[in-house]
Parts: C-alpha cells; structure tokens; sequence
C-alpha cells in the first residue's frame, strides 16, 4: 500500500479511536477545529494516549493549538499527546518548542484483509463480548499502570458497532483482550494486551485473527493499528506492512 493511503487510514481511524474515547466515560468530550480532532478524557488526567490530538496538516495544528492546549488545561487533563507523522518535522518542532516532548515512537501499519487466510481458532476459547472494566483492567496489569488507567477511559464505552471487544480465556478466566473500531471500510485495532503470565502462546494473534476475519466478513477490506515495540512482531507475522513511524509528542504538567 502507498504511503499516502495508508496514513490516510491511519488519521481515519485514530479520529474515530479519539471520538469513541470522547464520548466513553464521565465528563469527556471531544474538540473538534478545522482539519484537528482531540480527545479530553477527565476520568483520566495522567493518560496521555487516551487524551490525544490527530490533525489534517501543520497548518490546521498550528492554528488550533492553543486553543486545545488551554482545553486541556481548563479540564485537568495533566498528560496529552499529538499523533506527529515521521516526516512531519514542521509540527514536531512547533510541538517541542510549545513545551511537548517526544515521548514513544509506534509503527504505524496496514493490512490488506483480502489476503488473510482464515484464522485456525478451535482450540482458542473467545468471544466478541469483553466487559469493558476487564478489557482495561487487563490494559493497566498488561502495561504496569496504575488501577483505573484504561479502564476509567471506558467506563461508559457502548460495546456495540462500530466497537467490539475481544477477550481469549484461559482455564475460564480473561487473559488476552483487544478492541475493534470500523471507519467505513477500515477495522482499527486498539486495547490489544495479554497478562505477563500468559505471553508467548500466541493468544493476542490468534484472538486478533479472528476479529480480523470476522470484520472481513462484514466487508472491510483493510485493517490499520499503530504498533509498540512488544506487539510489532504479532502483527507482522499476520502480514502487516509498516507505513511509517508515528511520534508521540506529549504535553506533561
């Protein structure tokens, strides 16, 4: 896939990750300028990647900048990031001398769900009805965060289309979630996480299989994610293709 497409994708689909966040638990909302969408989310104020910022062009960031920085202020938000394409060293600029710092650099990457053979899950004990708590407390243990930092995020998140939460068991009990968002014909993927005890049995792949095929069946044809470092190797080994590297540059009181 082009460049072009791909992070076309990828703004497509973190704006409807920012809209469902803005919309998922008590007081947040989202700020919505010309060519700039935000997610300002209270219940979390220390999570930057819940409270984020996904934008058209420099331009449109440079224009609306602070006016969502005071957003943020206003609300408590102590942590917020900007989603800044690795060649866009314009914005990145105007972000660090605006106080932010960069903060992770994940892989943006696609998939053509054509392609995708169909997932062998028989002996993989899952479902599409995750409880969103277990879906972020499962996050925080995954991630080593404080209780309450994704699972506040999605309090009052509505498990029904265009989201769908995942969850593989073990011996009964959640181990391994993840999370799905449709953009038209784009299936996002987000909250993916498996506990430490249970890694290395290629339960997040295989889970991940299944929501794929399953979101090829509704009639997507492509799937885009923005990958960290632990996951990278999972979702190239179901023949994701790296678009870039997305810098996140983050504003921390």
């Amino acid at each position: 896939m082009e460049r072009a497409e791909g992070m076309e994708l990828q703004r497509r689909n973190l704006a409807a990750f920012i809209r469902l966040l803005g919309s998922s638990s008590e007081g947040a909302f989202v700020i919505e300028r010309d060519g700039v969408l935000a997610s300002v989310v209270p219940a979390v104020p220390q999570r930057s990647v819940v409270n984020s910022v996904v934008y058209r062009d420099g331009a449109s960031l440079a224009a609306a900048l602070d006016e969502v920085t005071a957003a943020f202020d206003q609300a408590g938000i102590a942590a917020w990031t900007v989603w800044v394409p690795d060649d866009d060293r314009d914005a990145a600029a105007a972000l660090e001398a605006a106080g932010h710092r960069l903060d992770a650099i994940p892989t943006a990457m696609v998939l053509d769900l054509e392609g995708l053979p169909d997932p062998d899950a028989d002996d993989l004990d899952w479902d599409a009805e995750a409880d969103p708590g277990e879906v972020g407390r499962i996050n925080d243990l995954a991630y080593g965060l404080a209780p309450g930092g994704f699972g506040g995020a999605l309090a009052d998140v509505r498990t029904a289309p265009p989201v769908r939460l995942y969850q593989a068991r073990v011996d009964g009990e959640p181990v391994c979630v993840l999370g799905t968002i449709d953009d038209r014909d784009d299936c996002g993927v987000y909250f993916v996480a498996t506990l430490k005890g249970h890694r290395g049995r290629a339960l997040a792949r295989r889970l991940l299989h299944v929501a794929l095929a399953e979101a090829r069946e509704r009639g997507c044809r492509s799937s885009s994610l923005q990958a960290s470092p632990l996951g990278y190797p999972v979702y190239e080994r179901l023949g994701y293709e790296t678009i870039c590297a997305l810098e996140m540059w983050e504003r921390r009181r």
